[in-house]
């Protein structure tokens, strides 16, 4: 399986975008200065936004474009579906929960088969969740002091309003559909779908 290996720190200055978004505490992270900068080209805005969504869930081309195959199908606005679906993917959640500090942790771990499903074990980090699934960590997990640290490193992360946590019994219920209100970082989706409709 590919692995997209770049230094992440960059990555967000380049994009824009604060570390605490991909899950690291970085308070002395330098925002990139516009100053002196030469105007980037509509297909330029086009392209940045898509790394940008590429780089914060972890997915490859290939994989981003079945999304956005998928996102053109759905009822309603491609550009929302397809926040909609890599929101929902399983790692994401595992995130959301506060049950790992980064994606990347959140797509190992789930990897490893510490979580459950409505019950049922699921190891696939790309696995879509549904509104009514219940998302739980597995009895053997629960009492690991990985996670027990893991917690205490999230605690301050606040879940967004379509997951109902709860951190005591490591749970969470999917209760609605992300929005684009719900995301914590700014996106234009609209000129991603630009870009693949050309």
């Amino acid at each position: 399986m590919a692995v997209n290996r770049d230094p992440i720190l960059k990555r967000c200055r380049y994009l824009g975008i604060s570390p605490t978004v991909v899950g690291i505490n970085k308070e002395s992270f330098r925002k990139p200065n516009a100053n002196g900068r030469r105007k980037v080209s509509e297909y330029g805005l086009q392209l940045k936004e898509k790394q940008k969504l590429k780089f914060i869930y972890g997915v490859l081309e290939k994989q981003f474009y079945h999304y956005y195959e998928n996102a053109t199908k759905m009822e309603g606005q491609a550009g929302t579906n397809l926040i909609v679906c890599l929101e929902t993917r399983l790692d994401n959640i595992i995130f959301r929960m506060g049950m790992a500090q980064t994606r990347r942790d959140a797509r190992q771990v789930v990897t490893h088969g510490h979580f459950l499903v409505n019950g049922q074990r699921v190891d696939i980090p790309s696995y879509r969740v549904k509104v009514g699934d219940v998302i739980t960590i597995r009895d053997k997990s629960k009492n690991s002091v990985k996670f027990k640290e893991i917690l205490d490193k999230t605690s301050g992360r606040l879940s967004p309003k379509w997951l109902e946590v709860n951190k005591d019994e490591y749970t969470a219920k999917v209760v609605a559909l992300p929005s684009l209100e719900d995301i914590d970082y700014e996106v234009a989706p609209h000129l991603i779908v630009e870009l693949y409709s050309k």
